[in-house]
């Protein structure tokens, strides 16, 4: 999987500005990171996987905070390209163990609540970002949405009234960014 000079060297001058800006923000003193919620499949395939990692890799670079279900797929491939980058992965787990927890984790959180960890994990986040997806995902921007989050989406099917469908990770990266900046000005 590319690294994230990789992923944002092909961002437009408008997303590489906010990336900059974004970055110098959350590694200013006093910032407390802002946390995105990365969500989609456990069973991702390659292309899934592979843009999960360079999201949360770019984002974890200029300091944000990936917030994730914890397990594998699209919520591994996140923890580790925020691990990878030097940030911090939380994931939210639905089993009241560390046993399905992914090993690119900074934090775990085993609740015992299964599949209502999803409201935990869209609550976390200042938005969402769906990559694939099933009906946990979908629920998940479902909630999200119903919060009146940001809802981004890349390779969903299923599109949400409200959620925003990227037509690739750049633009998908370039939105998150954006969010994030107008949260903080």
């Amino acid at each position: 999987m590319s690294s994230q000079v990789g992923a944002s060297k092909h961002l437009s001058n408008a997303g590489i500005k906010a990336l900059e800006l974004l970055t110098g923000i959350q590694n200013g003193a006093g910032r407390c990171p802002l946390p995105v919620g990365i969500i989609g499949p456990g069973d991702g395939g390659t292309r899934e996987c592979e843009a999960a990692y360079e999201v949360a890799s770019v984002l974890a670079s200029a300091g944000v905070t990936i917030v994730c279900g914890g397990r594998g797929g699209v919520m591994e491939a996140a923890a580790r390209g925020a691990s990878e980058s030097g940030g911090i992965a939380v994931g939210i787990l639905p089993e009241e163990d560390l046993s399905g927890a992914n090993r690119y984790l900074t934090v775990a959180i085993p609740t015992g609540i299964g599949e209502m960890r999803n409201a935990l994990i869209a609550r976390s986040g200042i938005c969402l970002v769906a990559i694939g997806g099933g009906m946990g995902t979908i629920s998940e921007m479902a909630l999200g949405l119903k919060w009146s989050k940001p809802v981004f989406t890349l390779y969903e099917d299923a599109q949400l009234t409200g959620a925003r469908a990227a037509k690739n990770k750049e633009q998908l990266i370039e939105w998150v960014l954006e969010c994030l900046v107008s949260k903080l000005q």
